[in-house]
């Protein structure tokens, strides 16, 4: 299941077209990418009734992203795996409908019901000083083009994400992943402390 499936995300296409996936989607508005319209706060689907839940770029626009969660969980059969992508460090998208974002640490917690099988940064420092060059002078010229056009010229600083080691990465990150499974045991809250990935120990 993709939770906010509307927009096809990037890297998603193959849940949308390998046939031996039956995929459901769902988001708050129609297009052909979905197969019914709902609210991810209180999914409209029986319990434990998917093998895996995808939530890309969803959870900042969400009033109450743990209960976001708690349906993906809910919704998991058990061991079931969830996938979700968020930002870190990026500007406000979407106006007025963009609400949080998370640290890799903060990310892991908000799963804590899930045991991790892998988590870090989806995109780098060098994807965050693109997106922080882009805000900067679309805000200095007025201009949403000059932003755009600095972001073209530069684009080649995302490839700096790959040359950064993923400790630096995870603390200066656009955006942080977690994959995990659904599981009975819940992360205690003294343990995030030590999870801590970052380069700051």
């Amino acid at each position: 299941m993709i939770v906010g499936g509307g927009t096809v995300g990037c890297g998603m296409e193959p849940f949308y077209t390998d046939p031996r996936i039956e995929l459901v989607s769902f988001d708050i508005y129609a297009s052909p990418s979905v197969q019914f319209l709902a609210d991810a706060h209180n999914i409209p689907l029986v319990s434990e009734s998917f093998d895996a839940v995808i939530i890309q770029a969803v959870l900042e626009h969400v009033l109450r992203p743990e209960e976001v969660v708690a349906e993906a969980y809910r919704v998991l059969k058990p061991d079931g795996m969830v996938y979700a992508e968020t930002p870190f460090l990026q500007h406000v998208h979407e106006g007025a409908y963009d609400f949080t974002r998370y640290t890799e640490s903060g990310h892991r917690y908000l799963f804590r019901r899930f045991s991790l099988i892998k988590s870090g940064a989806s995109a780098g420092a060098g994807t965050q000083l693109l997106w922080a060059l882009d805000s900067f002078f679309c805000g200095l010229f007025r201009s949403k083009l000059m932003g755009k056009l600095i972001k073209l010229g530069l684009f080649w600083l995302q490839a700096f994400d790959r040359l950064i080691p993923e400790t630096y990465n995870v603390d200066a990150a656009s955006g942080v992943y977690f994959m995990g499974r659904k599981d009975r045991d819940v992360m205690q809250d003294a343990s995030i402390v030590e999870y801590y990935k970052g380069a700051q120990r």
